[in-house]
């Protein structure tokens, strides 16, 4: 495979990047490489962009402060919730195709008719609410656009090393070379501070004994006072199901919060909710309205929001989550036996379910630990203080995240379980 990057007005972009969305509980790096672990090991760059993290290697030519040129395509065309578009820069062809704010595909072709083809294919998807490709290539709806023109000179984030061990050593040689260059430069003033002199003793030996006694008197005081000599405190492991709230009692939270912001506001249409780990949203759609009618409802209705303008045409609103007391939750059953008995659950109420067993490691300067997690995603029809009860007996259980699609009238739920 030749490099995954394009040079556009004299400057690299990564492409080809592998995306994944972001898990609750993670730092973008930390879940970078646990992706990798699993994944390919040799993808040693990451970007977070949003809700995502996108992998790359340096293998490929990405390097670190390389810019993604799919996030950068993103950026350029606000507004536009899904799109797919593709593009001739550099000798080769880029195709980036987003749904509903997800990137699906992050793709760099050398041949023309392996980038038509996979354009054509993801075209059979519908509601795409931007096309862009070549003019050649005919496409129904597709406009074309110049990659140079669309791009700003802003940079939104760029790549990063996984691993510090690259860095630190880069910084360890420049450092070994600085004081290389110090001990070159100032050799004589250091040699002269070094070359001892006579010194002719003049100071009272029972003065100087008496000094010294003063003086780890002092010491002593000071220990005392300021508990120097206590052993060092070693903080405990903090484990992510030490501090995890109800699980239906976050589901009903979520399910009001999401009902406050989609409130009905005359002139524009509702699109779509989410509900995370801390942040409730809302998007809005424009039929008739306008702005000001918005933002007079939005201020009586739903106060305290804050306000996004997507577009002319789109509005995102916002709002904080309560805080909820959290408790210690785990389930003492394995990973498998969680499955296997969920599988039966979600196949009794005939409701498909995706399920997945991941595990990271936990760790402070003197001590760590492994924990597994069971990932669970699926589309029903139930609202989540109902779906949520399909885990009841369940323990550690924690839905990272809930959506609501008004256009498909179905919900979307992303839940955890952290098991033995």
């Amino acid at each position: 495979m030749s490099g995954q990057y394009v040079h556009i007005r004299r400057k690299k972009y990564a492409a080809g990047l592998l995306w994944q969305p972001m898990v609750a509980g993670f730092t973008p790096r930390a879940y970078a490489a646990k992706l990798a672990r699993g994944i390919d090991r040799r993808l040693n760059r990451y970007i977070a962009y949003g809700d995502m993290i996108g992998l790359g290697a340096r293998s490929l030519g990405q390097r670190s402060g390389m810019p993604s040129l799919a996030a950068e395509i993103i950026e350029s065309l606000p507004g536009y919730a899904s799109m797919l578009c593709a593009f001739h820069i550099d000798g080769k062809y880029i195709l980036i195709a987003v749904r509903n704010g997800v990137i699906l595909h992050d793709l760099l072709f050398d041949n023309e008719t392996d980038a038509r083809e996979k354009y054509a294919e993801l075209t059979d998807i519908p509601d795409w609410n931007a096309l862009i490709a070549p003019s050649e290539w005919g496409m129904p709806r597709a406009i074309d656009r110049d990659l140079r023109e669309l791009l700003s000179v802003n940079t939104h984030g760029t790549l990063h090393p996984i691993s510090r061990m690259g860095a630190g050593a880069v910084s360890f040689l420049m450092l070994f070379l600085f004081a290389l260059l110090f001990l070159y430069l100032f050799r004589e003033p250091i040699n002269q501070m070094f070359t001892a002199t006579p010194q002719v003793a003049k100071i009272n030996p029972e003065l100087a004994a008496e000094y010294k006694r003063q003086i780890e008197a002092k010491n002593k005081e000071l220990d005392k006072e300021y508990n120097l000599h206590q052993e060092p405190v070693i903080e405990p492991l903090v484990m992510p199901f030490d501090l995890l709230p109800d699980a239906i009692e976050r589901a009903d939270l979520c399910y009001k919060a999401i009902g406050f912001l989609m409130q009905p506001v005359t002139g524009w249409v509702q699109v779509s909710a989410e509900c995370e780990e801390k942040y409730v949203s809302a998007v809005f759609r424009r039929s008739f309205g306008t702005l000001d009618d918005f933002y007079a409802v939005a201020a009586e209705i739903m106060p305290g929001v804050f306000v996004q303008e997507l577009s002319d045409n789109e509005i995102s609103v916002r709002a904080k989550l309560p805080e909820r007391v959290p408790s210690p939750s785990r389930d003492e059953r394995d990973a498998d036996t969680i499955v296997r008995e969920l599988t039966s659950r979600f196949q009794a109420i005939k409701l498909d379910v995706n399920m997945n067993i991941t595990s990271d490691v936990i760790a402070n300067s003197t001590q760590s630990a492994e924990i597994y997690v069971v990932e669970v995603s699926a589309e029903s029809k139930m609202i989540p203080y109902e779906f949520m009860q399909i885990f009841d007996g369940f323990g550690g259980v924690y839905m990272t995240k809930v959506s609501w699609n008004m256009i498909k009238k179905i919900w979307n739920y992303e839940v955890i379980i952290y098991a033995k």
